[in-house]
């Protein structure tokens, strides 16, 4: 077997293209799935009668276990490499998709929110993906690399644009078992035409003890506060835009999801430019341009533009900024991470990024202003976020930061 030192840039680039693509496209079918409550958040509202609050809460349970659940899902790459984790993962998605289903079909909210939390195992693939591709890439190229792999996260796009219409086309019960049979398809895909780079080694030591290691590194920790800003920026709007544009502007399920598809389509499109950028001029100044003008469209949305150019605008370019955002921060993770770490580290902060995402949708149902039709509040919480994010980009992380000692 090939060993890690004798591994050239010529032994990576046979395998490079192939598998960056089976990852990006494992990605985006299991953020599809994991995706699958929120584009149809508006229906379960009218079918069970759900207040605000408990709306939020369903769209954003998901979104829990696809956070935290990457953080072991990270140190497991490590440990068992990309090829085995993704099709684990799927596989282990299927049941809760086809259980979502029975659980809308019987309108019951307790079990959406117990089928739906178990969902979240189709978003850890996350901390998969990064690792498995940055061992594919040589340094210069990583920014791209794990760019191009971050937008898998257009599952929520195809979600958002696909699902109710797969609804109206199919049946409700019909679409999840399409998604069930897609998760299928893509993990035999995966298991049979995948392969680790030679580069990657599997980790020995035990997993509790690599993730201590991994939180001891100091760019674990500041890339998750950014992450967390960036990437749950985007995770935010991709399952709560649809509640928000019914809500602000009347649009009804379909019109919401098309219009919440083409934000994500706008942050997808701009997370590898981000990747690229990073390469070329850093990510640091990718990812302070990326804060800046998230801070600003947010506080241009509190004016509730009219629809349909302006408002629609707005949102995209929000995306855009958000996504130039999560292409830099992984390209940081990619550079200053050791190699060794580069699974529970990405875990670590990806946890990070899916928590962000987790708790905004709570907040701007608990600010909701039913009676304006506004969420002035929580659009001001998102922009003091970002402004804060954007000055310690600046100015909190000064130099390459090395493993802490015990």
């Amino acid at each position: 077997m090939m060993t890690a030192t004798a591994v050239t840039d010529a032994d990576l680039r046979q395998g490079q293209t192939k598998n960056l693509v089976l990852a990006l496209w494992a990605f985006a079918i299991s953020f599809w799935a994991w995706n699958m409550v929120a584009p149809l958040g508006v229906r379960y509202t009218e079918e069970m009668g759900l207040t605000a609050t408990q709306k939020s809460l369903l769209v954003a349970t998901p979104v829990l276990v696809g956070s935290v659940g990457r953080i072991p899902v990270g140190a497991l790459t490590d440990k068992f490499g990309g090829r085995v984790m993704f099709t684990v993962l799927m596989l282990l998605s299927v049941p809760f998709v086809l259980l979502v289903a029975v659980a809308g079909n019987a309108k019951s909210y307790g079990l959406m929110i117990l089928f739906g939390f178990f969902l979240g195992i189709a978003g850890t693939t996350f901390a998969t993906g990064i690792p498995f591709v940055n061992a594919w890439f040589e340094q210069s190229r990583r920014g791209f690399a794990t760019g191009v792999f971050g937008a898998g996260m257009g599952g929520t796009a195809l979600s958002a644009f696909f699902t109710p219409r797969f609804v109206k086309w199919f049946g409700y019960t019909t679409t999840h078992v399409i998604i069930a049979v897609a998760l299928v398809l893509t993990a035999a895909l995966v298991w049979s035409a995948a392969k680790d780079s030679p580069r990657w080694k599997p980790a020995t030591e035990p997993v509790v003890p690599k993730l201590v290691a991994a939180a001891k590194l100091g760019i674990t920790w500041q890339m998750a506060f950014l992450y967390a800003v960036a990437f749950g920026g985007f995770v935010a709007f991709s399952t709560y835009l649809p509640t928000y544009l019914k809500d602000v502007y009347e649009f009804d399920l379909t019109g919401a999801g098309s219009r919440t598809a083409g934000f994500a389509i706008a942050a997808v499109i701009a997370r590898p430019v981000g990747g690229i950028l990073s390469d070329r001029i850093g990510a640091r100044t990718v990812a302070a341009i990326s804060f800046a003008g998230a801070t600003v469209m947010a506080l241009v949305e509190t004016t509730v533009p009219p629809p349909e150019l302006l408002a629609g605008l707005t949102f995209v370019v929000l995306a855009l900024f958000l996504g130039l955002g999560t292409g830099a921060i992984f390209a940081w993770v990619a550079d200053q991470a050791p190699p060794e770490r580069v699974g529970s580290v990405t875990g670590i902060v990806g946890a990070a990024g899916g928590l962000g995402g987790y708790f905004p949708p709570l907040v701007m149902g608990a600010t909701y202003d039913a009676v304006a039709h506004r969420y002035t509040v929580g659009l001001v919480l998102l922009a003091i976020v970002a402004a804060i994010a954007f000055l310690y980009t600046l100015f909190g992380i000064r130099r390459r930061v090395a493993v802490a000692t015990a």
